[in-house]
């Protein structure tokens, strides 16, 4: 028998219906006619129930068709009556076949109707079980290992796991089970039984592979589905593409151990041109091969002429109406114009078109009912297909109708009608179907555009030394400094260390430009009063447009004296020159250095390494293909307006960035754009980002969500090869690691010129003037910054704007401030790499000990054949290293890298830890808060002082050795030196080095347990650790 069991664990912020700000909750769940419910929490808006209800199963074989159906009612005083709290449906699809297999997961609560008032979330874990509920427990012994790994992990995050995990014992409260109905068929036990027994075996591989054949569905975004189908949000996996017209894709579950299924990585097989052998037969198939077809009617309305005055005063305002089924799109009216200029398309989803008839009407608006003009009638049947590269078809003059369909004697309509698909020229531009609720103005944020970011250069300023100061009072030597800004970037230098009328500074400044240079230089000399009240001196603006450029590392150009004005003059004429025959003035050497590469991101995952000069830039290697296809299971980012999610994707590689269309209040939005970047350099990031669009009802004041984002690095690619993934779209917020969905692209790397792409790998990252004048990392950091400012501020003056929010988590903008969170990560990762280096010290322990005598023999004899034949001691290591890559490749990755959550420390987290990493700067935290923190991070710093302070000891310790701090220690060392320097003399080095091998190899027998001689002298020398205070 085989039965489902649910685990109701406990939900958070639940709706209050008592009318007294509460609430008593309960849940009820629905399966196949089966109801059961958990016991009530008397006021209660964070329940906590941790109850298990169990289901049998009549079908086994129809389990992933049927549906759970979980409901949250307040029980009232009487207990006759309940109050609707909210609801979860979970499909039979996605429950797993084991309970090891289940994981613990938070679903928000959906409504019943338009009019519910429902918000919170509740934990669930569900899965299926084999026989009764107690024989389970005995059932699968894998299952019990598994459980004493997750109790091991949850003694050390018992805060954020203590309710993940619940085991048979007095204090867990289980509702009593129904008495199994033994009426199966034994073939459907049967059926269940090979399903389990093959799950546990791939539970044993250390790679497993699920397959899975779904349907995939054509066209986008799609209407909102009815309340009672709407899919579960979070669940992963479900469903990837509802079953439609189009072919099957398969897809592949790619688990690793120790990472969760619902944070991995899903290979896909979507029906694309590019594997399905369209070439020369579908001409999309060249240019459009990553994405799957979506046919689209495109209406453009281009203008009219001769229309007829509707209005008593003679004016006509026009405007037309497409109307195609249930679907309509209207241009603008213009007002008084009897042959007015439109230029507008719509484009209706075929795959939604409810009538074979497209309706085109001109109506004259009125401020009461608008009145009719005319109108024109087409045949779906009948409209013509185009294709690209086909030339755009040409829009055609019709005579306007009545309604009764009888020709006016005036009155026609320039119209295009027909058939195209997402790679037509009109579709960016074009006014979708699925936006018919939009304005005009709240339509242009939800079209698809690409965006350069500016082209950026380093401005370097040398502020060298000024003449004939005239400070304000010439009683006193001033005390100078200069200022410079660019546009929003302000440095300073140093006061000058000689106070008189003739300073110098003789320091350099660098800024950030870009073109077309249109800003000045604001250079001012100040004179440091007092504390906090600066007056100026003289001031100077120089256009930016004048200031040469520098591209090879040649010599700088030469100094130049600027006349200083007084602040006033400055003032009054702005940039205009004013001689004078005496004036304060200042040496400075300006230029832009061209030959720098400008970062505006990470140098770990930057996207673009080319320099600032076009002269200087190498020719392309290859070609980047991103077929931005869909994503599924996006949580309501507007659940609480009553709307689901408006998403849109924006990608971002090289100085090119890209924007899809927004799709309007749906959870599963289908795409299928394709985009494309010129690669330079194949050790760079492209990294995709999923945002909802708050911007589509006018709102200004408000930001675009995040929802997640991907982040692939090119070099991990193979060439040619089309991946096809879906990425987990995580979000690490102040209240945790939320997944938000799924993202499913399709990528490929195409390499056009081989040897330079080979010669890459032997070139610096960067330019060339990086390494031969080095910026600090100091500076680095501070222009790296003031970049990030510049791109945002061009790009949000884009239409529609690529927004600041938008830009800043694209490129990390707060990716170097301090987390503990990530500190622990990056110790993580060096623990990981010196495993290796342990694992090598381990074998070679074991090699010593005999644990493996026969290892240990071929050992001594491998040895002894290298002491004999020294010359083929590097051959013999460069063939270990061959053949271990030879034997590796076949176990090589084969789905690109992604967001890893158990790498970032985001699943385990501690709250607090958390709140301090979204913490602002400076920080808004109470004081207590902070004192608590402090606190903490006194006690890290202290555990890494201590590290520290131990591997300074080592390393003065084996410096002391010949300084004769310790003379007994010294005389002993270079006497020692002196009898191993004749004995080695006289003595065949292979003799040594097999006496030395058998030493190191010798039996447990011969050893001791104590320390080595040579362990105890080095640790008796001296060091400096007893001078510290």
């Amino acid at each position: 028998m085989v039965k489902l069991v649910v685990e109701v664990l406990d939900a958070n912020d639940l709706m209050p219906k008592d009318g007294h700000g509460n609430a008593s909750p309960f849940v009820e769940v629905v399966f196949e006619e089966q109801r059961q419910r958990t016991s009530t929490k008397s006021k209660d808006l964070n329940p906590c129930w941790n109850e298990k209800l169990a289901f049998n199963i009549q079908n086994p074989r129809d389990f992933p068709n049927k549906t759970i159906e979980v409901l949250v009612y307040n029980d009232n005083n009487n207990g006759q009556h309940k109050n609707f709290l909210g609801r979860v449906r979970i499909s039979g699809m996605s429950v797993p076949l084991s309970e090891h297999e289940a994981t613990l997961l938070r679903y928000p609560l959906d409504k019943r109707g338009p009019f519910s008032r429902v918000k919170g979330d509740i934990a669930l874990r569900v899965y299926a079980v084999h026989g009764g509920f107690d024989e389970f427990h005995s059932f699968d012994p894998v299952k019990q290992v598994l459980h004493q790994a997750e109790a091991v992990e949850n003694h050390y995050n018992h805060n954020q796991n203590q309710n993940h995990h619940h085991h048979k014992g007095p204090e867990t409260t289980s509702t009593p089970l129904q008495e199994i109905n033994n009426t199966n068929k034994f073939e459907d036990e049967y059926y269940y039984k090979e399903n389990h027994e093959k799950n546990i075996k791939k539970k044993k591989e250390k790679e497993v592979r699920t397959f899975y054949s779904l349907g995939t569905g054509s066209g986008g975004g799609g209407p909102p589905p009815p309340p009672a189908e709407k899919p579960v949000f979070v669940e992963t996996r479900s469903d990837f593409h509802k079953a439609g017209a189009a072919p099957a894709a398969t897809m592949m579950q790619m688990q690793f151990p120790g990472q969760k299924p619902e944070y991995g990585v899903v290979e896909t097989r979507p029906p694309l041109a590019a594997r399905m052998g369209y070439w020369g037969r579908d001409k999309t198939a060249s240019t459009y091969d990553l994405v799957e077809q979506m046919n689209f009617l495109y209406v453009s309305v281009v203008k009219a002429k001769d229309l007829p005055v509707m209005d008593m005063t003679g004016s006509l305002d026009p405007y037309v109406e497409v109307k195609v089924g249930n679907y309509k799109g209207v241009t603008k009216h213009l007002e008084k114009n009897q042959y007015p200029v439109w230029n507008s398309t719509f484009a209706f989803s075929k795959e939604r078109l409810q009538s074979n008839l497209i309706e085109i009407s001109v109506k004259d608006k009125d401020f009461g009912k608008d009145d009719f003009v005319g109108k024109v009638l087409f045949d779906l049947a009948e409209v013509p297909q185009r294709v690209p590269p086909d030339s755009p078809l040409a829009p055609q003059w019709y005579k306007l109708v009545d309604k009764k369909g009888d020709k006016f004697n005036h009155g026609e309509v320039m119209l295009a009608v027909w058939m195209g698909t997402q790679a037509d020229e009109a579709f960016s531009e074009a006014w979708h179907s699925d936006a018919h609720s939009l304005s005009q103005h709240s339509l242009a944020n939800t079209r698809s555009k690409v965006y350069f970011s500016p082209k950026l250069y380093y401005l370097r300023a040398h502020i060298m030394l000024a003449q004939d100061l005239v400070p304000s009072d010439k009683g006193r030597q001033p005390d100078t400094f200069v200022k410079v800004q660019l546009g929003h970037q302000i440095r300073v230098t140093r006061p000058s260390p000689m106070k008189h009328v003739n300073p110098e500074w003789n320091e350099e400044l660098m800024f950030v430009a870009s073109e077309p240079f249109d800003e000045y230089i604001i250079i001012s000399v100040e004179d440091r009063i007092g504390p906090g009240k600066d007056e100026v001196i003289g001031r100077i603006f120089i256009p930016v447009r004048e200031v040469p450029q520098r591209v090879e590392t040649s010599k700088l150009p030469d100094a130049r004296w600027f006349a200083l004005q007084k602040p006033s003059m400055a003032e009054e004429e702005g940039d205009k020159k004013k001689e004078a025959k005496f004036a304060s003035r200042i040496l400075l050497r300006l230029c832009i250095d061209s030959g720098y590469h400008v970062l505006d991101e990470s140098t770990h995952f930057s996207s673009d390494l080319q320099p600032s000069s076009k002269h200087l830039r190498k020719p392309s290697i290859g070609l980047l293909e991103v077929g931005i296809l869909s994503a599924r299971n996006l949580l309501p980012m507007k659940g609480r307006e009553g709307r689901m999610t408006d998403a849109y994707c924006v990608a971002k590689y090289g100085n090119k960035w890209v924007r899809t269309r927004t799709l309007l209040d749906t959870l599963h939005p289908r795409w299928n754009e394709q985009y494309t970047w010129e690669v330079h350099d194949p050790c760079t990031v492209i990294t995709i980002g999923v945002f909802d669009n708050c911007h589509i009802n006018g709102k200004d004041d408000v930001k675009d969500q995040r929802i997640g984002k991907v982040r692939i690095r090119l070099s991990t690619l193979e060439t040619d090869r089309i991946y096809t993934h879906s990425y987990p779209l995580l979000v690490l917020s102040p209240s945790g690691l939320k997944k938000h969905g799924e993202l499913h692209l399709a990528i490929r790397f195409t390499c056009t010129a081989w040897v330079n792409m080979v010669a890459q790998y032997s070139r610096p990252l960067l330019p060339k003037m990086h390494y031969v004048q080095p910026i600090s990392v100091r500076h680095i950091d501070w222009l790296r910054h003031q970049a990030m400012q510049i791109v945002s501020a061009k790009l949000i003056r884009s239409e529609p704007p690529l927004r600041k929010e938008i830009v800043e988590y694209m490129l990390d903008v707060d990716y170097h401030m301090w987390s503990l969170r990530r500190s622990k990560a990056n110790f993580h990762r060096i623990m990981s790499l010196l495993s290796g280096i342990s694992y090598v010290a381990r074998w070679f322990g074991g090699i010593c000990y005999w644990k493996n005598p026969l290892t240990t023999i071929l050992v001594h004899v491998l040895f002894l054949i290298l002491v004999c034949y020294p010359e083929l001691i590097l051959p013999t290591i460069f063939l270990y290293l061959f053949v271990i890559g030879l034997w590796n490749y076949r176990l090589r990755p084969r789905i690109p890298p992604h967001m890893d959550a158990r790498l970032s420390q985001a699943e385990n987290t501690h709250p607090d830890e958390l709140d301090e990493e979204f913490d602002t700067f400076p920080t808004s935290r109470p004081s207590d808060i902070i004192r608590m923190r402090y606190d903490r991070l006194k006690s890290v710093a202290g555990r890494v002082q201590t590290v520290i302070g131990d591997l300074a000891t080592q390393g003065e310790r084996a410096l002391s050795i010949l300084s004769w701090r310790d003379p007994r220690a010294t005389a002993i060392f270079i006497i020692f030196s002196l009898i191993w320097a004749v004995f080695l003399y006289v003595t065949p080095f292979q003799v040594v080095a097999v006496l030395i091998g058998l030493y190191v190899l010798r039996h447990p027998r011969f050893r001791s347990k104590m320390p080595s001689v040579p362990v105890n002298f080095f640790k008796r020398l001296p060091a400096r650790s007893d001078s510290l205070l």
